[in-house]
């Protein structure tokens, strides 16, 4: 027998073949295993790329989405009214209104309107700014009121404020002259009234071609407009006082008010306006439509007098002194006729 062989001194016991053969392939493993990960550096220029793409990307689907959902609910909406439409030709109840509200109160029984806003309080029906045409001109809603701010000039009527069961609001006009033949099917109401409306009711953006669209509203403009008395109406005021050739220059003589035009300005801020009592003038009415004043203003003609001067009206607190000035006096405004 041989005796067994014993080491001695320190270091490690020698490994078998397979003892070698097992720590080699461990190793070579963790080696694979490793290799198979990503540094910080490229998670994080990874998601730096996401990031962009994203910022790039986005936007754009969440626009396309938009402008498909108000298209959408532009043609749903139109489709349904142009529905009620026909059928109160149908019925004969499509033409014959004197007023765009009676016209209005008709059309809610065949489209559900939830909400009905007279004339004098329309921004409870509709958003009070919006932006219109190719430049988004900002127009302030508290100025439309006729269907000639619609560019129907010859309609002559009120705009009444609508809100629909489906959330779109909207202003209609009513034309008077609009006919209905119950035999017909080629008529589709459409004619009959002028539409503004939001398909997103009172949320933004309020600009056209987006949620807000229209029917038959020619133009939407209200600026020019700010004193609408049915029968006359004038622009704003002029900021201050000026001579009667500062107010030519600013209006144009053809558009300087009359003094029989001014008389439907009187009718408007006075109880009475030849009785001169206290408290007889709607100062908050006069400060709406611009006018800045502690006591009186006055607003010029465009008709002169023989002796070199021009007619004015002064509107005192208690009543209206109609007079003539000197064509230097500054403390007169300019008050021109709106188109």
């Amino acid at each position: 027998m041989y005796a067994k062989k014993i080491r001695i001194g320190g270091g490690a016991t020698p490994l078998s073949r397979q003892d070698k053969g097992f720590q080699r392939s461990r190793w070579t493993r963790n080696i694979g295993h490793y290799s198979k990960g990503f540094t910080l550096a490229e998670v994080l220029i990874t998601l730096a790329i996401i990031g962009v793409v994203a910022v790039m990307t986005i936007p754009t689907l969440v626009a396309n989405y938009q402008t498909k959902s108000w298209n959408t609910a532009a043609t749903v909406f139109e489709r349904k009214l142009e529905e009620a439409l026909k059928t109160m030709n149908t019925q004969q109840t499509l033409a014959g209104y004197k007023n765009t509200e009676d016209f209005v109160n008709e059309l809610s029984k065949h489209f559900k309107i939830t909400k009905i806003c007279k004339n004098d309080a329309l921004n409870d029906c509709f958003e009070d700014k919006v932006y219109w045409g190719t430049e988004n001109k900002e127009i302030y809603m508290s100025k439309i009121k006729t269907a000639n701010h619609f560019g129907q000039k010859g309609w002559g009527t009120e705009i009444i404020g609508a809100q629909f069961a489906n959330g779109t609001t909207g202003l209609i006009a009513y034309n008077p002259n609009c006919t209905q033949n119950p035999y017909s099917n080629q008529i589709t109401g459409k004619s009959c009234l002028a539409v503004l409306y939001d398909t997103s009711g009172f949320k933004n953006p309020n600009t056209q071609q987006k949620d807000l669209r229209g029917i038959n509203v020619q133009s939407l403009d209200g600026s020019n407009c700010v004193i609408d008395l049915g029968s006359i109406c004038f622009t704003a005021p002029s900021a201050t006082g000026v001579s009667w050739d500062e107010a030519v220059e600013i209006c144009g003589i053809e558009k300087m008010p009359t003094r029989s035009q001014l008389e439907y300005l009187v009718d408007a801020l006075y109880k009475d306006p030849d009785s001169f009592i206290k408290n007889n003038r709607n100062d908050e009415l006069a400060k709406e439509w611009g006018f800045d004043f502690t006591d009186q203003f006055a607003v010029w003609t465009g008709e002169k007098t023989e002796f070199g001067a021009a007619y004015d009206y002064y509107f005192q607190e208690s009543g209206v002194n109609r007079g003539a000035s000197s064509l230097e006096l500054n403390f007169d405004y300019a008050l021109c006729v709106a188109d």
